[in-house]
């Protein structure tokens, strides 16, 4: 049975990338009690380690940072002006709640001339600000700091099988690590890696599996619909199962680990479908060109409405997905060149 309360929690968790501690704990608390050891590395990437006896090791990795805005100004009125941390579309964040990490919390608007409602105008990174009430620079200053990170506070919504909240990507993917890990038997030692600033450059997966050095890592992430209104056409739907990666616009994966993680679906009477997503990049290409090259797969959960306030995925997609882990850690053959 799905944990919401697991999903729920993660999601919500406050976690901008490079400030990830907040989402760190939250996580921390769930693993902790389903692998042999839990630590951070420098750089924040959280670190599950689960003990086998194989001599193999096994990464999945998924990274917990989010999107988010950071104050780069305070005007002499008391609003503040940010920027984008990571793949920010202003028209998304005009006209929303956010909340930064001391429990401040403001609106998003952003310049227009003029003061009615149904303002004309058109949002951009460069005329966005924060109002939080303050009504001076220095009763803001008071509350708020420049370099002080803040993410949309949105609602989590169960829409039948479908939830719905921002940070879905990739907390939904980190929810599902965790699934995996409850009932995770395998001989091989399983590192299960929760990593940081992924959305600002992949900066953290590196560092992560140059020091595992795994035999092979499969990447958690989210990947893009064809199933809505006038979208560009593409295979991935919503409530179709794990979506296997075959490409993205930063890897290519070798058939060996994509053919295998279907073999094992198909075994397991897992529903799955391929993910071949025409642009974005994930952790698995940053992976992949560590040390000599580390083999990678990768398994998506499809995700309506990306880097928005109300992303939305499937609750079958992200079950099919624990599963599919659960099982390939259970296998004792491991894909190989």
């Amino acid at each position: 049975m799905t944990d919401m309360n697991m999903i729920k929690d993660i999601v919500k968790a406050y976690g901008p990338s490079g400030r990830e501690q907040k989402v760190t704990e939250v996580i921390r608390s769930f693993v902790e009690p389903l692998v042999d050891e839990v630590y951070t590395d420098t750089l924040g990437n959280l670190i599950a380690h689960k003990r086998g006896t194989s001599g193999k090791k096994l990464m999945f990795i998924s990274h917990m940072d989010q999107i988010g805005l950071i104050v780069t100004d305070i005007d002499e009125k008391g609003f503040l002006r940010v920027a984008n941390i990571g793949g920010v579309s202003p028209a998304m964040y005009a006209a929303r709640a956010v909340r930064f990490e001391n429990g401040v919390r403001g609106v998003t608007h952003f310049e227009t001339e003029t003061s009615g409602f149904m303002n004309p105008g058109k949002a951009a990174i460069g005329n966005l600000f924060v109002d939080i009430g303050a009504e001076s620079r220095e009763e803001a200053a008071a509350k708020v700091s420049l370099g002080d990170m803040a993410v949309v506070e949105a609602e989590f919504l169960e829409l039948g099988n479908r939830v719905s909240c921002a940070a879905m990507d990739n907390r939904i993917c980190c929810a599902a690590v965790v699934e995996a890990l409850k009932e995770m038997k395998s001989e091989h030692d399983v590192y299960a890696v929760f990593s940081v600033q992924e959305e600002v450059g992949i900066r953290g997966a590196g560092a992560a599996a140059y020091v595992i050095q795994p035999d092979l890592c499969i990447n958690l992430d989210v990947t893009l619909y064809g199933d809505t209104p006038k979208c560009v056409p593409m295979a991935m739907k919503l409530g179709e199962g794990a979506a296997i990666k075959i490409m993205d616009a930063s890897v290519i994966i070798p058939p060996v680990v994509y053919t295998w993680l279907e073999d094992v679906a198909v075994k397991n009477d897992i529903k799955y479908q391929r993910d071949v997503m025409r642009m974005g990049g994930t952790d698995t290409s940053a992976v992949q060109k560590t040390r000599g090259g580390i083999l990678v797969g990768g398994i998506s959960i499809p995700l309506r409405y990306m880097h928005s306030p109300v992303e939305t995925g499937d609750l079958r997609d992200f079950a099919a997905t624990a599963a599919l882990l659960r099982a390939a850690a259970a296998e004792a053959e491991l894909p190989h060149r």
